[in-house]
């Protein structure tokens, strides 16, 4: 679970320093070594120098500046292998030792395939940028970024041996699952953001250029469009449901902290969720800094945390 939350804040920092697209081959097996030697060096490089992003943006960039980026995207990608050999090596061992019963197994297999599909879907993210423009597609990033959130989700789940508590309040169980969806759409929402730039749009904080709904918000035809595709009505969403997760967490935090067995993971949710907004609204205030903007995708992933381990605690029946 840790490597899975370094992953995604590492993937977040090669998207911000524009590093994902140094690496314009996918080879799974052969790319687990990085060059060796000066000549593996001047190949990967020729083979960047032929990538839009080097024609188009850093055509200036000479080999040791490629080397930066390089070592980013070749780590994200090495943390993907290694989270693999994590489930699957000591996955093998305790079913052939007949440790692991099947439903965990089935579980497990499940999680594998997600991380396999997270790998396709990764190399089909840079692809997107490796044509005409350099920028990935803000769709596909978004895709990437959720698959993460929920192999992140789903190893939660199988680390947390949480028993669950009978007599939580009867309405703690929808209220939890309600905040926890709004919190994973809220990232979601973030991919968007990050993958159309818009966070730079309106430095400024709560309203966007003193605006609740700002100048171009809905502009796109068809109507729908615009939920994906319009940086303006993307950023004003963005915002729009972390006041909603905001608004969610005040709501279910009395409830759970007043119930004993859920107060450290009520505690966990508030933190977060303060310093979620404290972070969303620096980043933009300060237009969009790699360590603010990298801090604020990580502390996203402890928020759904805080989330999915309340919702883990309570059971869908319970006494009032």
């Amino acid at each position: 679970m840790a490597l899975t939350f370094a992953m995604v804040v590492v993937g977040g920092i090669t998207r911000l320093t524009g590093s994902g697209l140094s690496i314009v081959r996918w080879e799974p097996l052969i790319g687990v070594l990085p060059p060796l030697s000066h000549g593996d060096w001047e190949r990967v490089f020729a083979l960047y120098r032929e990538s839009p992003q080097f024609r188009l943006v850093n055509h200036a960039m000479d080999l040791e500046a490629f080397k930066g980026i390089f070592w980013l995207e070749w780590v994200h990608r090495l943390l993907g292998r290694v989270i693999g050999a994590v489930v699957i090596i000591p996955g093998v061992w305790f079913a052939v030792r007949r440790r692991i019963r099947w439903p965990q197994m089935k579980r497990l297999a499940a999680i594998v395939l997600l991380g396999a599909l997270q790998g396709g879907v990764g190399w089909y993210m840079v692809q997107s940028g490796l044509v005409d423009d350099p920028r990935v597609s803000h769709l596909r990033l978004t895709l990437h970024l959720g698959l993460g959130v929920l192999i992140f989700a789903a190893l939660l789940c199988e680390a947390l041996d949480i028993a669950k508590v009978a007599d939580a309040p009867p309405t703690l169980w929808i209220k939890a699952r309600a905040l926890a969806l709004v919190s994973f759409v809220t990232v979601l929402s973030g991919g968007l953001m990050a993958g159309l730039r818009a966070g730079a749009l309106y430095p400024t904080f709560p309203l966007m250029h003193g605006k609740l709904l700002p100048e171009g918000i809905g502009s796109f035809e068809p109507v729908w469009r615009n939920l994906w595709d319009n940086a303006i009505t993307v950023h004003a969403q963005h915002r729009w449901l972390g006041f909603l997760v905001l608004v969610g967490t005040l709501v279910v935090f009395p409830s759970a902290y007043r119930f004993r067995p859920t107060r450290a993971a009520a505690l966990c949710l508030a933190v977060t969720t303060l310093a979620q907004v404290a972070l969303g609204a620096l980043t933009v205030l300060a237009h969009v800094p790699i360590l603010l903007a990298s801090l604020h995708q990580a502390n996203a992933l402890l928020l759904v945390a805080s989330a999915m381990t309340l919702v883990l605690q309570v059971p869908r029946k319970s006494r009032s």
